[in-house]
């Protein structure tokens, strides 16, 4: 496949795709590849997939329709973990050429070249087993704010995910290659790192997901000690932890980033219900309880910090009462907005076997009463704060004459354009 020099790239789903896509992209433009923007003509398309949301598959058949009516001689390659899960349904989609599993992925520009127009769909290295080493990935698509992944896969067996099946076990970068990492952004230009990862509290594990990081001090490697080296990089003016399980959050690393002046007063943390029955049910790690012990104690020690939450309705089994119990739960609960989710089934899970079944038109309901309260809880945090005078960062994009950013404590501000605010931290009064 020589003469296809440009490449263009989609990604669905989380911020951990969204830096891979960008690593793979400067890895094929490395190789010889141009880059182009999806909507234009281009000899390859990358299609980088998510398994989380319950219309990977509607998605992924839509984008490659659009390809094949604009670009029918173009090859199209999916990965991504709907592409780890399902290989052989996607590759039976008219118009894949290529389908990389996880092990296969950042070795994209070989498989290219060994293609051709016209064969069949090839479908290489999906055996999740097959899945070692660590592969450093950051997105560098805006210059203000970066995702660094620091650790991918996760060991945990939650009853309704399938992620460790579509990224293997957890694995880590180690310290002092993430804080090399961090030091070449702060040479770009680069104010704002967000670390993601699977799950970013395990980090320590090593790159085949075998035994644990030994530092050089001798100490077996942490996330605590993650934070502490990054916060002496020079240059990075604002770090945030992108989401990170309540087990797995610690006192010493909320006390840290209460007196950090570079570790964002800001924590995104699962809780995924607020019944200790379903939390049994999902084989999530904690129990309500601790849950508001964590939430409590960022409070006492950052009164105005954000906490975001992640939680699914219609789990199988939430009756009317365990729903009642998860709203008044987060009522309840000083967080500053929610994620809500609802859930969809997902092959080879233990939730399957769950009953009873929630109706899809109760789930959908109970997740527009959990957005709604959402929106009330960002509605009193931003309130509480106004008036006070916070550090914006303001991001680059032009919205019709309109310019964003976020507080340290994550509230959205906007403004009209100015181009000397861009990339630049801004005090500003609520």
């Amino acid at each position: 496949m020589a003469e296809s020099r440009t490449v263009a790239f989609h990604t669905l789903g989380c911020k951990l795709n969204f830096s891979e896509t960008s690593s793979l992209s400067r890895m094929l433009e490395q190789e010889g590849f141009e880059k182009k923007e999806f909507e234009e003509q281009a000899d390859v398309y990358v299609i980088n997939t998510c398994s989380v949301t319950d219309n990977a598959d509607k998605e992924c058949r839509q984008l490659v329709r659009r390809i094949q009516r604009k670009a029918p001689e173009s090859l199209v390659v999916i990965t991504g973990c709907y592409a780890q899960l399902k290989p052989k349904e996607i590759a039976s989609i008219p118009g894949v050429s290529l389908v990389l599993g996880a092990a296969e992925k950042f070795n994209m520009a070989r498989h290219i070249r060994e293609l051709a127009r016209g064969d069949s769909a090839k479908i290489c290295s999906c055996d999740i087993e097959e899945v070692s080493g660590f592969h450093t990935s950051w997105s560098v698509s805006d210059r203000t704010r970066t995702f660094l992944k620091v650790q991918d896969g996760c060991d945990y067996t939650c009853s309704f995910c399938t992620i460790p099946m579509a990224r293997g076990k957890s694995r880590s970068d180690r310290i002092e290659n993430v804080v090399r990492n961090a030091g070449q952004l702060a040479a770009s230009g680069v104010k704002e790192i967000v670390l993601t990862g699977v799950n970013l509290g395990d980090f320590g594990k090593g790159p085949d997901g075998a035994g644990i990081i030994t530092g050089i001090n001798g100490r077996a490697e942490n996330f605590y000690e993650l934070v502490q080296a990054l916060d002496e990089v020079e240059g990075i003016s604002r770090y945030r932890i992108s989401s990170i399980e309540p087990n797995l959050l610690t006192n010493d690393i909320i006390r840290f980033v209460a007196e950090s002046k570079k570790f964002m007063p800001h924590f995104h943390i699962p809780l995924q219900s607020g019944s200790n029955k379903i939390l049994g049910a999902m084989r999530r790690r904690y129990k309500r309880e601790l849950y508001a012990e964590r939430v409590a104690f960022i409070r006492e020690q950052i009164p105005h910090c954000s906490v975001g939450v992640d939680v699914i309705v219609g789990f199988p089994g939430e009756s009317e009462a365990e729903f009642r119990e998860t709203f008044d739960f987060l009522h309840d609960l000083d967080v500053s907005y929610l994620h809500v989710f609802t859930y969809s089934e997902r092959d080879n899970t233990h939730a399957l076997e769950l009953k009873p079944v929630v109706p899809v038109p109760v789930r959908n309901e109970r997740n527009k009463t959990l957005r709604n309260l959402s929106y009330m809880k960002q509605q009193y945090f931003t309130r509480r704060h106004e008036g006070q005078i916070r550090p914006v960062l303001f991001e680059h994009q032009d919205k019709a004459g309109i310019m964003e950013g976020y507080t340290d404590n994550y509230i959205r501000v906007t403004t009209p354009w100015k181009a000397e605010w861009v990339n630049q931290i801004v005090a500003w009064k609520l």
